[in-house]
C-alpha cells in the first residue's frame, strides 16, 4: 500500500493507493496550526489509515515548500520556501521517520500535482508540462519527458516568488509584502486570498449584509460572511468582476513570461482557483499577446484529477 499526504495550507489530505493503483481510501482534515499538532496529526493520518487498512505502507508527502539540500550541511533536511511557515527551518522528514518508524519521501507540492497530472492526467503524453497550482499560495512545477525538473537548489518552477512582470504604477506603490520578506511577488497578486483582498479593498464591492439574497449574493440580510474567492469568481457585481479582470491579466503576464523561458506544451491549472472557468476563456490569447511571438496561444487547461492530483503525486513518490 502507498500512503500519500497533501499537506496544504487550509487543507491537509491523505489517500492509500493500492497496488494497483486503484484508491483505496481518502480522508480530507483542516491543516494543524503550529509545527507540533502537525506532526502528530500526520501521523494520526498514517496510523489510523493503515489501522482501517489493516495494511503497512509507506509514506510520500507533498509539501508547500521544499527540503534545503546541496553543499550546506548544516541546513540540509530543513524546510525552506514554505507558505505555511511554521514548518520553515524544521526537519520535518527526520520528525516523521522518527514518529513512524520508516523512511518518508517529501516532494514539493507543486512538483507532486505537475508529476501526476503528466503521468495520467491533463497533461498525459506532452514533453514539457508545466503546473499551477493557485490556491491559498502561488506555486508551479516542471517536467519534461515525465521527470520533474527540481533544478540544482530544489526550487524548478517557483514562480510564485517571481516579482510580478510590468507592473503598473500602482502595483509598484501598492506591493503587498510576501511572507518571504520580499514585496510585490506573484503569489501576493494571483492567489486566493490576493483576488479576496483585492476585491474587499474596491470601495465600490457590495456588502453582502445590506443587500438581499439573489443568485449571485446568496445570504440572507443580517449575515456578513466572509467573501471568498469563488464568492468573488462566481458574481456578477461590477467590482467582483473588475477583481477577476485584474486577476487575469496579472496571470497572463507572469505566464508570459514563463513561457518565454519554457515554452511548455501544456499549462495544467490546479488549487482553488482552477475552478475560475474564466481563465481558461481569457487567459491563452491574453498571455499570446503578452509573450514573445508565440505564434499561437498556450494550451492551458484544468486539472483531470482535482485538488488529488497532490497526493496522489505524493503516493507515486515510491515506485511500484
Amino acid at each position: 500500500m502507498r500512503f500519500g499526504i497533501d499537506l496544504g495550507g487550509t487543507k491537509t489530505e491523505i489517500m492509500a493507493l493500492a497496488p494497483d493503483g486503484k484508491v483505496a481510501l481518502r480522508r480530507r482534515i483542516s491543516t494543524a496550526k503550529d509545527y507540533e499538532s502537525a506532526i502528530r496529526t500526520l501521523t494520526e493520518l498514517v496510523t489510523g489509515a493503515e489501522g482501517e487498512l489493516d495494511s503497512f505502507g509507506s509514506v510520500g508527502i507533498a509539501i508547500p515548500g521544499s527540503e534545503s539540500f546541496g553543499s550546506d550541511k548544516i541546513n540540509t533536511g530543513l524546510i525552506k520556501n514554505a507558505n505555511t511557515t511554521y514548518l520553515i527551518g524544521k526537519p520535518l522528514r527526520q520528525d516523521l521517520e522518527k514518529a513512524l518508524g520508516r523512511e518518508v519521501r517529501l516532494a514539493n507540492d507543486a512538483n507532486c500535482f505537475a508529476l501526476s497530472e503528466a503521468s495520467d492526467g491533463a497533461a498525459a503524453g506532452a514533453g514539457t508540462v508545466f503546473g499551477v497550482i493557485a490556491g491559498t499560495g502561488v506555486g508551479g512545477g516542471v517536467v519534461i519527458d515525465g521527470k520533474v525538473l527540481g533544478g540544482a537548489h530544489g526550487i524548478g518552477g517557483e514562480w510564485g516568488h517571481i516579482p510580478l512582470p510590468a507592473p503598473s504604477v500602482e502595483e509598484v506603490t501598492e506591493a503587498p509584502l510576501c511572507y518571504c520578506g520580499k514585496r510585490g511577488c506573484l503569489e501576493v497578486w494571483c492567489s486566493g486570498p490576493a483576488l479576496a483582498r483585492d476585491f474587499l479593498n474596491d470601495p465600490l464591492r457590495p456588502s453582502l449584509a445590506r443587500e438581499p439574497a439573489t443568485a449571485t449574493s446568496p445570504f440572507e440580510k443580517g449575515e456578513d460572511p466572509a467573501w471568498t474567492a469563488e464568492l468573488i469568481a462566481a458574481s456578477d457585481h461590477p467590482a467582483a468582476i473588475a477583481a477577476v479582470d485584474r486577476l487575469v491579466d496579472r496571470f497572463a503576464r507572469a505566464m508570459a513570461t514563463m513561457v518565454n523561458i519554457l515554452d511548455p506544451d501544456v499549462i495544467v491549472m490546479g488549487g482553488g482557483l482552477s475552478n475560475v472557468e474564466r481563465l481558461y476563456r481569457d487567459l491563452p490569447p491574453l498571455v499570446e499577446t503578452y509573450g514573445f511571438n508565440l505564434g499561437g496561444p498556450p494550451k492551458i487547461v484544468k486539472n483531470r484529477h482535482g485538488d488529488s492530483s497532490g497526493v496522489r503525486g505524493a503516493a507515486w513518490l515510491w515506485p511500484a
